[in-house]
């Protein structure tokens, strides 16, 4: 008889036939995909834009500073409560308001002053930063 050994069982997963598997698909998707022309998407298209009629009003804070432009205009306001006061019938009618703040201004200031006009009932809040020099 002869002495052979018993075969050992093997613990570790063969993968081979995986990557072979996984490199046909590759090919075939590398084959097929130049086959397929990508779908066209028709936008619709406009003789003119829109322009925007109402030009928005500026509020300006300048650590501490208030005021407000509009039209090129400019105006001081004393406080924040005189501010929205001054901005808040301009903006009754859908005008935008366009917050503007020099750098070293807290930004909790600048919230303030958007959460204030909000409760005032500006809808159209914007914020912008102003760049000194």
């Amino acid at each position: 008889m002869l002495n052979r050994k018993p075969r050992r069982m093997i613990n570790q997963m063969n993968v081979v036939p995986y990557i072979d598997v996984m490199l046909v698909l590759l090919v075939i998707f590398m084959v097929t995909a130049p086959m397929f022309s990508p779908g066209v998407i028709e936008v619709p298209s406009v003789s003119r834009a829109a322009q925007v009629d109402v030009s928005p009003v500026e509020v300006r804070f300048d650590g501490g500073r208030y005021g407000w432009a509009l039209d090129g205009k400019s105006h001081d306001a004393d406080n924040l409560d005189a501010l929205v006061a001054a901005v808040a019938p301009l903006a009754a009618g859908g005008r935008p308001v366009a917050i503007s703040a020099s750098r070293d201004a807290r930004y909790s200031e600048v919230v303030a002053i958007a959460d204030r006009l909000y409760q005032a009932g500006v809808s159209r809040v914007a914020l912008t930063v102003r760049q000194d020099g």
